[in-house]
């Protein structure tokens, strides 16, 4: 069978590309890049991946543009709703590439982290091929995930610490002034 496989990162795609050789899948991979910022985090993400597909000879298919704006308008107003958007928007690029490419399914690394909601992104993916004309190979790829972090690690492959777009960033390094300020046990110890 032949399958379009997203793949977010080289270290998430690890286990889920072991996982479908062994189903002897024929795999492409595919790398979206509009929602990872800033735009020099999603260059070491694509070089740590085509480094890895070389590895690996796995044939690999990369968004031509980086359509950060895109993203940005997507969100805006909707950010506490941002990850559905991001999936949606993920793999409905992979859906219709698959259709195009006659592919047999198509499916996402995405199902590989724990970090993820992975129920969603079943959901959007079922739903999104059914609309494209294609079907969306589940599989939960978690199992593995302790695994693929050891590997990753071996092959000293860059492992981002944040999901891609500007706000998983924030959430990941910032803390908010009411966080980080401790308060004093005894106010009046100054006066």
């Amino acid at each position: 069978m032949k399958i379009l496989l997203h793949t977010c990162c080289a270290p998430c795609s690890i286990f889920p590309i072991q996982i479908l050789k062994k189903e002897n899948m024929d795999i492409m991979g595919y790398f979206f890049k509009s929602n990872i910022h800033p735009y020099t985090e999603c260059m070491k993400r694509l070089e740590t991946l085509e480094a890895y597909a070389k590895t690996i000879r796995l044939k690999l298919l990369v968004e031509e543009e980086y359509n950060l704006e895109g993203f940005i308008q997507d969100v805006v107003f909707r950010e506490s709703d941002r990850c559905r958007l991001c999936y949606h928007t993920r793999l409905k690029s992979t859906a219709i590439l698959a259709k195009k490419g006659k592919f047999d399914c198509f499916s996402t690394t995405l199902l590989y982290s724990k970090f993820q909601n992975h129920e969603l992104i079943k959901t959007i993916g079922e739903n999104t091929g059914r609309s494209v004309g294609i079907d969306f190979f589940y599989q939960d790829f978690r199992t593995g995930w302790k695994q693929g972090v050891e590997e990753s690690k071996q092959m000293g492959m860059y492992r981002q610490q944040y999901c891609g777009c500007i706000y998983s960033e924030k959430d990941r390094y910032y803390k908010s002034k009411k966080e980080s300020i401790k308060p004093v046990k005894n106010p009046n110890m100054y006066t």
